[in-house]
């Protein structure tokens, strides 16, 4: 984007979010006639001076540059009973749920309807396991917005019925861009972070990362042993959704994101102060605080007293609105099925489909014909007959303020 685009988007973004010349000079470390005067083109721009507008623009962004998520949930159920557990924790009437013979993690089968997953077994040992992950939360929002729950009222139906967390994921995601990962790790490095973790790793965008790591997730960081009840995961989400969607980079909604994983003991800690204080942003920054904090080093004191850095302190709260808890419904639909049918098999269909014209064959016809549907694919087709309500076993009217 060259200056005159980029000084034109800048004064439109502060315009529609309300913010002044003075309040933006202030926020970029500057006088209001210097940026009044690098609104109207009588200043040079430099790449840094380009960032630092673009990042503290951001900040005040009516949308919120942070937002919260919970992005992955496991829990474990004392019985063999996985019907009674689907009707009543997940609330979906199970003739929606696609049954397969085999399972993850020792189970002996599932249920599965879009990513929400439960693994069945009869082992006692085991019981009955749901896995939300990231897009199975979001598709659990949209039922339990048809149901009138709350992800508390979920959490506490799962307590109450004897559930034991095995895992839960809370994801805050960065818009703008605050989190700057590489300078992250450059401090980490320079021993200005604070820390109770031992162990860290970080990666470079092109290096795989094991199974649990995003592959090509540009700057990766770290904190705490993966194989601990807890560690946190801090990632350039845009590189990720480049390389799984294909998005432009700039584009992507998401820039970073800051996962805190928890794992057993601590779940069950993290769960119990989310249905305490009901306030995630509480739980979410209690445990970061405790463990981390970033800093920059100050000659002649200890380490223990040096300033914490300035990013840093707004990430985690210092001069920033109050994290919303932000929800993103996602019913599974067909669409995510064509999505990838366009993305990854169209190219190959239409080279088909013009060999056939060239060569008057019919090759992609006799595929067609000759292919069998898959269970999978006539779920699909099913719950493309019935909506969301239809899906839903037992509405359970609560007043709530929405998803949380």
């Amino acid at each position: 984007m060259n200056n005159d685009d980029f000084i034109r988007e800048l004064k439109l973004k502060r315009e529609e979010y309300g913010v002044s010349q003075n309040k933006l000079a202030v926020a970029c470390g500057i006088t209001r006639e210097h940026y009044n005067r690098i609104e109207k083109g009588k200043l040079p721009l430099t790449e840094k001076l380009k960032e630092t507008l673009t990042k503290e623009i951001e900040r005040f962004n009516p949308q919120e540059p942070l937002f919260l998520l919970i992005d992955y949930f496991r829990v474990r159920f004392p019985t063999t009973d996985a019907l009674t557990i689907i009707r009543d924790i997940l609330h979906i009437n199970p003739k929606y749920m696609l049954h397969e013979d085999y399972g993850k993690y020792g189970y002996e089968s599932q249920y599965v309807i879009g990513d929400i997953t439960v693994q069945c077994s009869q082992n006692i040992q085991l019981g009955v396991l749901i896995e939300l992950r990231g897009k199975g939360c979001r598709q659990m929002e949209s039922y339990l917005l048809a149901q009138e729950r709350s992800w508390y009222d979920f959490m506490l139906d799962c307590l109450t019925a004897d559930g034991v967390m095995k895992r839960i994921d809370l994801a805050i995601n960065d818009r703008a861009g605050i989190l700057d990962i590489p300078m992250l790790k450059e401090k980490y490095k320079a021993g200005e972070c604070i820390s109770y973790f031992r162990s860290q790793k970080d990666y470079g965008g092109s290096q795989k990362c094991g199974d649990d790591v995003p592959k090509n997730t540009g700057e990766t960081l770290y904190l705490g042993s993966t194989n601990s009840q807890l560690h946190f995961c801090i990632y350039q989400k845009n590189y990720e959704q480049y390389v799984k969607n294909g998005a432009d980079i700039e584009d992507t909604e998401i820039k970073n994101r800051f996962e805190i994983r928890l794992k057993d003991d601590r779940a069950i800690h993290a769960v119990m102060d989310l249905l305490t204080y009901r306030d995630v942003e509480h739980t979410a920054f209690s445990i970061i605080n405790h463990y981390l904090r970033f800093v920059d080093k100050e000659d002649g004191k200890p380490k223990s007293k040096w300033k914490l850095n300035a990013d840093w302190a707004w990430f985690i709260g210092e001069n920033r609105e109050k994290l919303k808890l932000t929800t993103q419904p996602e019913p599974y639909t067909l669409e995510r099925a064509l999505q990838w049918l366009h993305r990854q098999v169209a190219p190959t269909l239409k080279m088909v489909a013009e060999l056939d014209k060239q060569n008057h064959t019919t090759i992609l016809q006799d595929m067609i014909e000759h292919t069998e549907l898959k269970e999978k694919h006539k779920h699909l087709l099913q719950l493309e007959k019935s909506d969301i309500k239809e899906r839903v076993d037992t509405a359970v009217p609560r007043e709530n303020d929405g998803i949380f």
